[in-house]
This record gives C-alpha cells, sequence and structure tokens, in this order.
C-alpha cells in the first residue's frame, strides 16, 4: 500500500464528507435544489474511482465484489437519490480508509527492520581498516563494528559485547554475547568496537534472507482477496436477482436499490484482508516472519508435524567432550587449530569448537583461504599450515583410521556423539569429540503442540536408529524416522500429505528441499532464516521452538476471526437484502446500516492484530533466570563428585573409601542442602504465585523430598562407617545409593531449568552446554 494510494482514499473521504455535510447545511436552509446537487457531486469521484478499478479487474479477466459496490452506487445516481448516493460514497471511501489503517499498522512491524539494513562493513587492509562495500565481504574477513553500528554480515565475535538483537527477535532487552559466538547480520553494536570474523557474504546472511522473505510477503495476493473474488460471482448473481424480483413484483426501483445498498460486500472485500495481515503483523510483533496470508491460512489447518533433529530439536550447539590426539600433539594445539579455521564457518559444531577454544583462553589466529564443504568440513591456512576439519572420510581422504583414532569412532558411533577431525598440512593431528543437548524448550513445546491438537508428530533425521530412538523416547514417544536420506525426507513428507496439512521444520541448507515439500515449511532461527529463506513459509527468528506453538495459536485465532468476520458481516447483509426487498428498508437506512456492518466486521478482524493466549513466558526476570542457572552450573560439580566417588569405591582400599565418603558427605551438606532447602522454602512458592493454581509445582517439591531422603541416607551411612572402611557388599550399596542420588538430582535440575527458561522468555537463553544429552 503506497502512500500516494492512502492520500488518494483519504483525499475521496473528505470530498465525500464535505459533500455530506455541505448538502445537510443546503438542506436544513431550505436550498433542497442544491443540496441534492452537491451530494451527487461529491458522489461522482467516488464512482469515477471504483469503476476504474472495476475496470481494470475486468482487463485482467477478475470479477470482483467491488463491482457489486460500483452498481449500488450507479443504480443511485442515476435515480436521482443524491443522498443515498453520498451516503454510500462514504461508506466505501471509508471502508478504503480503514483498509489502508489497518494495513499500514499491520505492516509495520513487518517491515520495520528493512529500514535497518547495514550499508557497509570496516573491513581490515593490508594493517588499515577501509570502508568497503557489502557485496565486499567475503568469509574471513576481519571486520570491525564500532559503538552503535549494525553487524554487517553474520559473523564470529572475537570480543565479548553488548548487542540489540530486537530488530532480527523482537526481544527488548539487550544480551551479551562472549568471543567465539556466532552473531547474525542486522545486530546492533550496545557497547565498544568489537571485531568479528565474517563467515557469510552479505547475500547469504540473515539480514538478507529476512528481507527477502519481507518482501515475498508483501508482495504476495492474500488469500482473504482470492476468497472474496471467489464469491463474488454468486454474490452479484444473487444480489441482482433478489433486485430484480423486488423491483418486478412491487413496481418501485427503490427496493431494487436499496437491495444493491445493502448487498455491498464490504465485510468480505475488507475484513479477511485486515484479519490477515494482521495476524502477519503479530506474528511478526513476536519474531515469526510469515511468508504471506497464504501461508499464515494454511498453518491454522496444520495436524501433522515433521521435525529436523540437529538444531530444531536439539541446540545444533555440541560441547566439549573430549581431545584425542596423534602422537606429538597436545590436546590444546590441536583445538587452537580447529577453533582458529572453524572461526570461519557458521556451522552449529564449527560454533562449539570456537567456543571450546576461546573458553580455554587460547590465541586463535584469522584463518584465510577458507571452503567450506557443506555436510562435510571445511578447508583453510592457518598461519602458515594447511589446516581440515571435519569427518574422517573428508579430513583423511579414504585413508584407514589410526590406532588412537579407532577407540573413538567406536565411542562416538555407540553414544551418538560426533567427532570433528583435524588435520594438519595433510596428517591428521587429533580429533574432538562433541556431544548435542535436547534444547531446554523441547519437551514443554511438544506438550504444548499436543495440547494444541498436533496428534502426529515426527523426527525426520539421517542419524542411527540407535540414536534417534534415544532422542526420540526422551521427548516423550515422538515419532522416529530415522537414517533418511533427503529423498527420504521427501517422500515421508509426501506420504503424509496425502490426506493431512504436514508442517516441515528444520534450520538450514539440508532440510531446505524437505521445508520446500511440506505444506508449511518452518526455518528455525536467525541462522536457518539466512541458509533456507527461499523454502520455508515461516521463520522463527527468535531460536526457541515454543516460538512455533506461538505461530500456531496465531495462525489458528486470525483465521477463526477472519471467517467470523466474514459469516457476521455477510450474514447480517444477506439478512438486510431480504428486509430491503420486502421493501421495509429504505436505501437512505440501508446505507446507514450497511456502513454500520462494515465497521462491526473491519473492528472484529483487527482484533487479530492482539496475539491472543501465548506460550507461557516472560513472568521471570531474565537475569533472575540466569543467576538460578549459573547455581546450577555450580552444582554440576557436585554431581561429578558423586559420580566419581561412586566409581572409584570399587577401585579404593577401606580407608580411602571411607575418606571420599566423609568429604563427599560434607560437600553434599555445604552446597546441594542448602540450594535445595531454599529451592523449597523460597524458590517452588514464587514461582507457584506466577503459575497460578493451587499446587502447580507438586512434582518439583516431590523430588526435593527424594533428594533429602537420599542425603540423609548418606549421612547416616557415612556416621556408621566401620573404621577399615565399607566392605565389598556395602561398596555396591553405596554405588547404587550415590548413582540414584545423580539421576534424581540431575533430573530436578533439568525441570527447573525447563521452567525457568519458560518463565524467563526470549531475555535469558540458556547455557548451550546444559540441557539433556540428545
Amino acid at each position: 500500500m503506497t502512500r500516494h494510494l492512502r492520500t488518494f482514499h483519504l483525499t475521496l473521504l473528505a470530498l465525500a464528507l464535505g459533500g455530506l455535510a455541505g448538502g445537510l447545511l443546503l438542506q436544513g436552509l431550505g436550498r433542497a435544489e442544491a443540496a441534492h446537487r452537491v451530494w451527487l457531486a461529491a458522489a461522482l469521484p467516488v464512482a469515477l474511482a471504483l469503476a476504474v478499478s472495476v475496470a481494470r479487474a475486468l482487463w485482467r479477466r477478475q470479477t470482483g465484489v467491488d463491482l457489486l459496490a460500483l452498481l449500488a452506487l450507479s443504480f443511485a445516481i442515476a435515480l436521482g437519490q443524491g443522498l443515498t448516493a453520498v451516503v454510500i460514497a462514504v461508506m466505501l471511501a471509508g471502508g478504503r480508509v480503514l483498509e489502508d489503517y489497518a494495513a499500514a499498522r499491520a505492516e509495520r512491524e513487518m517491515t520495520a527492520l528493512l529500514r535497518h539494513a547495514p550499508r557497509g562493513a570496516l573491513r581490515l587492509d593490508e594493517g588499515q581498516w577501509r570502508e568497503v562495500a557489502l557485496d565486499a565481504v567475503r568469509p574471513a574477513d576481519r571486520l570491525l563494528v564500532r559503538h552503535g553500528e549494525r553487524v554487517p554480515v553474520d559473523a564470529t565475535l572475537l570480543g565479548s559485547a553488548q548487542l540489540d538483537e530486537s530488530t532480527l527477535t523482537g526481544e527488548s532487552l539487550p544480551r551479551s554475547r562472549e568471543a567465539g559466538e556466532a552473531v547474525a547480520s542486522g545486530v546492533l553494536n550496545l557497547g565498544p568496537a568489537v571485531e568479528v570474523v565474517a563467515a557469510r557474504t552479505a547475500a547469504q546472511s540473515t539480514f538478507a534472507g529476512i528481507v527477502r522473505m519481507v518482501q515475498a510477503a508483501r508482495a504476495e495476493r492474500g488469500p482473504g482477496v482470492r476468497l472474496a473474488d471467489r464469491y463474488a460471482a454468486w454474490l452479484i448473481l444473487l444480489a441482482l436477482v433478489l433486485a430484480g424480483i423486488a423491483w418486478g413484483a412491487s413496481g418501485d426501483a427503490m427496493r431494487a436499490l436499496a437491495v444493491l445498498v445493502v448487498a455491498t460486500p464490504c465485510p468480505l472485500i475488507l475484513a479477511v484482508p485486515v484479519a490477515m495481515v494482521s495476524g502477519l503483523s503479530s506474528c511478526a510483533s513476536h519474531g515469526i516472519l510469515v511468508k504471506g496470508g497464504g501461508a499464515l491460512e494454511r498453518l491454522a489447518r496444520a495436524d501433522v508435524l515433521f521435525f529436523d533433529k540437529t538444531g530444531t530439536l536439539t541446540q545444533g550447539r555440541p560441547r566439549l567432550l573430549d581431545i584425542v590426539t596423534a602422537p606429538g600433539w597436545s590436546a590444546d594445539e590441536v583445538l587452537r587449530m580447529a577453533g582458529a579455521l572453524a572461526q570461519a564457518s557458521n556451522h552449529g559444531v564449527a560454533e562449539s569448537v570456537v567456543l571450546a577454544a576461546r573458553q580455554r583462553r587460547l590465541d586463535l589466529p584469522i584463518p584465510s583461504g577458507v571452503r567450506e564443504s557443506p555436510g562435510a568440513g571445511v578447508d583453510g591456512r592457518v598461519e602458515a599450515h594447511g589446516v581440515e576439519i571435519g569427518s574422517f572420510a573428508h579430513v583423511a581422504r579414504g585413508a584407514a583410521p589410526a590406532a588412537w583414532a579407532r577407540p573413538l569412532m567406536a565411542r562416538t558411533a555407540a553414544e551418538g556423539s560426533a567427532s570433528v577431525f583435524v588435520a594438519v598440512d595433510g596428517a591428521l593431528a587429533g580429533a574432538i569429540e562433541l556431544a548435542d543437548r535436547i534444547r531446554t524448550e523441547t519437551p514443554r513445546a511438544l506438550r504444548l503442540l499436543r495440547a494444541e491438537g498436533i496428534g502426529k508428530m515426527f523426527m525426520l533425521t539421517g542419524d542411527r536408529p540407535e540414536v534417534a530412538e534415544a532422542v526420540g523416547n526422551s521427548l516423550g514417544g515422538l515419532g522416529v524416522l530415522a537414517a533418511q536420506s533427503p529423498a527420504d525426507k521427501l517422500a515421508a513428507i509426501q506420504r503424509a500429505r496425502a490426506g493431512a496439512t504436514v508442517v516441515m521444520v528444520g534450520d538450514g541448507v539440508n532440510d531446505a528441499p524437505a521445508l520446500a515439500a511440506a505444506d508449511i515449511g518452518v526455518a528455525m532461527g536467525a541462522r536457518g532464516a539466512a541458509a533456507s529463506a527461499e523454502a520455508a513459509d515461516v521463520v522463527l527468528l527468535v531460536d526457541r521452538l515454543d516460538k512455533l506453538v506461538d505461530a500456531l495459536r496465531i495462525a489458528r485465532r486470525t483465521r477463526r476471526i477472519a471467517l467470523q468476520s466474514m459469516a457476521v458481516g455477510m450474514g447480517l447483509s444477506l439478512a438486510a437484502m431480504v428486509v430491503a426487498a420486502l421493501g421495509w428498508l429504505p436505501p437512505l437506512a440501508g446505507a446507514l446500516l450497511q456502513e454500520l456492518i462494515d465497521v462491526a466486521a473491519i473492528a472484529n478482524a483487527l482484533r487479530a492484530l492482539r496475539p491472543g493466549r501465548l506460550a507461557l513466558r516472560g513472568l521471570l526476570a531474565p537475569e533472575d533466570a540466569r543467576r538460578l542457572r549459573a547455581e546450577h552450573g555450580q552444582l554440576e560439580q557436585v554431581l561429578e563428585s558423586l559420580r566419581a566417588v561412586a566409581e572409584g569405591l570399587s577401585m579404593q582400599d577401606g580407608e580411602q573409601a571411607q575418606a571420599a565418603l566423609r568429604g563427599l558427605d560434607r560437600t553434599l551438606n555445604a552446597s546441594l542442602l542448602p540450594h535445595e532447602r531454599a529451592d523449597e522454602g523460597e524458590l517452588l512458592p514464587r514461582m507457584g504465585r506466577l503459575l497460578g493454581g493451587e499446587d502447580p509445582l507438586a512434582a518439583l517439591s516431590s523430588s526435593h523430598r527424594e533428594i533429602f531422603r537420599l542425603s540423609r541416607l548418606i549421612h547416616r551411612g557415612v556416621a556408621e562407617l566401620p573404621a577399615q572402611g565399607p566392605d565389598a557388599a556395602a561398596v555396591v550399596q553405596w554405588q547404587r545409593l550415590l548413582i540414584a542420588l545423580e539421576a534424581i538430582v540431575r533430573l530436578h535440575m533439568a525441570q527447573e531449568d525447563e521452567l525457568f527458561h519458560a518463565l524467563a522468555g526470549e531475555g535469558a537463553d540458556a547455557d548451550p552446554s546444559r540441557g539433556a544429552p540428545a
């Protein structure tokens, strides 16, 4: 909707209102003939504009419902009903202005980020910072983002930064990002100047992908307009037949005019598109970008969901488990070479390698000559060395695994973890073992989707069946389709589409075919938007799976409001047509009644601007959630002590075992129990008040009781240890007790982390190293 068109519609409304007011003034002064001429003159511009619009539609071989409005207005002018004609003109022009207002308001959220597009970049060239065009930036370029500037391309931070990501996510609170973390193009640097390493070109970056999607969404013709055109011929035929019968039966042309006036289907012309574009705006304001009303309407009818695993159900950012090295290499040096090259990649595994290196405070030089093979690995130069990282097949080029690599490959195959092999100057230097984690919000998001009536949900993954089944079972019986090639994924989606509306949720380039094959493709997070913008219909800009619940609820509410507005508005219009045909509703009263019907239908459609009931979020301050999770991070050391003591008891003599158990008892009493008592006495009551209900956290309280019981057994057992320490039979009992306590504490902490994540919202993302193992 251009500014000139909005101005034109406002001008027509002003002319019609001015003519109506002027004619009424003249009528009051006793100059009825002059009033009649003023009313007709004020109605003519609206009639001419409507005639042009109808002619253009007919030229395109489209029979729109505007034709019915033109017939009513023309008939009123032809019959010399000046007051009726100007009231119809006010009704039509006012409807257009209302539509313009609703569309402009709804479009603001969707197009706001277009005003924040980066214009250029500051690149390090030959030791000097130089301004360059965005198109000149290449992966591995070193860039400087000054205070108040936007990150020009997707990149990796070389230092800590305070960023405003609201342009992409809608989250108003600044975000603290550490060195090694990936940042999306378009975010604003609120702190001092920070250096970054480009991971993508400008055209491939997040911001460019989202801009393309916004432009596509703005260009798409809304389903409401298609719906109106679909019924236009029937509406026109019904109105003309009823008007003809009324005129023929009574001989009174005014009855026919009255039928045409109230038949003007503004509820269908305006209310449905207004509802749809309002729903799009509501989605955009909550970090959900939808490619037009068609995608929103299909999402509302969704009943089968497919999920990619990595980066969708899991965090896609594995944490470091182990580093295995070839002879002559240290773990830090292997990680340093891999981390340096990984800076130039935006892949989740590469980001994890960089973060692990930064956490060890390793100096990471800037790579050069970087080439990335999607799904395989990255090649480049680090300092004077050629470095390759990725799968064994990519790095070793068909060579047999070295002796040190065989146990690692066997372990990762059994446990479902991943290995990043590292080669330097053509020789294997080592491998980095990583394990992905289930997203904190994933279990809750799946529960909410089931509560919304999505009964069929499946995970599509290329992983081995045993690994995929473990993830599916941990998520409450999620259907699992494992060892799926891209062709297999397409076939599974096509089979499901035969009798259902299918949604596919993914996060990367490898998901693009499946996203395109589904009725609705959903890309996860800003990183996914850049990779899959062309294939996805919906992008969750905030990298949280429960945003899909928000999108589904907004879509269903929008569709419900659109259909309600159409049904109520057209029902009232049809009733008014019958009343007018019987001669009980004169044309002028019919025009005023139709105006009220239009306003009511459009006002109801505007309710779609409000999102309605969304996934619970935002009751807990993000800083409180981060503090609570930090406390859980400190308790990780206690859990590691539990595991270490349990595993070491069978290899220790009596005195060593006794000392280990006494030390563990002191640790539990000093760290674990005070934390859990504070949770029971302070945190749970506070969370309960936020959630509402009689006793919403009874399950967590039950976990506390079990933790207290097991800790009490440990304390009593330590007090009763014999001087020579536990015997072999007692060691087995102690191991069972310690492992039971570790298991219940881990489960309890995972439940609390999920609760904190849900209540705190987008401003307090969990530490990617935490979460349930995938």
